[in-house]
């Protein structure tokens, strides 16, 4: 028994990384369960044993990749060159641009944002965000003024990514990129 449940949670942890990447292409709405299970190597009648549906493997994903958010930021904290909440602000930064340099994971995140007309995955998103701004705000010991600026921040950083706002020579793309690190 402990094998067979061993193999199906390494199942299942693959099923969500390939989630994150395929349904970083084209979204929840337009993603079959066909296309996760073929890049995962699995069935899709394996993939429904694992998960309630389509759904419940989006939403397994959303949760996995704001684990990693929150890991990354837990990271880049304990690398902080002081203990002020500027400096660990700006250490937590780096870490999710790091982190963020795997398009996937942030495709991933726009989507996300992009499907919140169904309920369960809007509530997925803000259970994701309050881990963010939970361990934001412990860690850093910043204002929630400091921690909203700091949100705000890393939406512009998708923004930028995403729109490949670094090609654009204009300055309205540079007004938008300016101050902002990322990978």
């Amino acid at each position: 028994m402990a094998a067979t449940r061993s193999t199906a949670e390494a199942q299942r942890a693959l099923a969500v990384a390939s989630a994150t990447r395929v349904f970083a292409r084209a979204g929840y709405h337009a993603t079959p369960v066909a296309a996760v299970a073929a890049d995962a190597g699995i069935s899709p009648a394996y993939v429904f044993r694992l998960f309630d549906g389509k759904l419940g493997l989006f939403t397994a994903a959303v949760d996995h990749c704001f684990a990693d958010v929150v890991a990354a930021l837990r990271a880049g904290a304990e690398r902080a060159a002081d203990r002020s909440p500027e400096a660990v602000l700006d250490a937590m930064g780096l870490a999710y641009a790091e982190l963020i340099a795997d398009e996937d994971l942030l495709r991933f995140q726009v989507h996300t944002q992009s499907a919140t007309d169904v309920p369960e995955i809007r509530e997925a998103l803000r259970r994701g965000l309050a881990s963010v701004v939970d361990v934001v705000t412990e860690l850093s010991g910043a204002t929630p003024e400091a921690v909203q600026r700091f949100v705000a921040w890393g939406q512009l950083c998708h923004l930028v990514v995403t729109a490949g706002l670094d090609d654009v020579p204009n300055s309205w793309a540079r007004t938008l990129s300016a101050g902002l690190r990322h990978f």
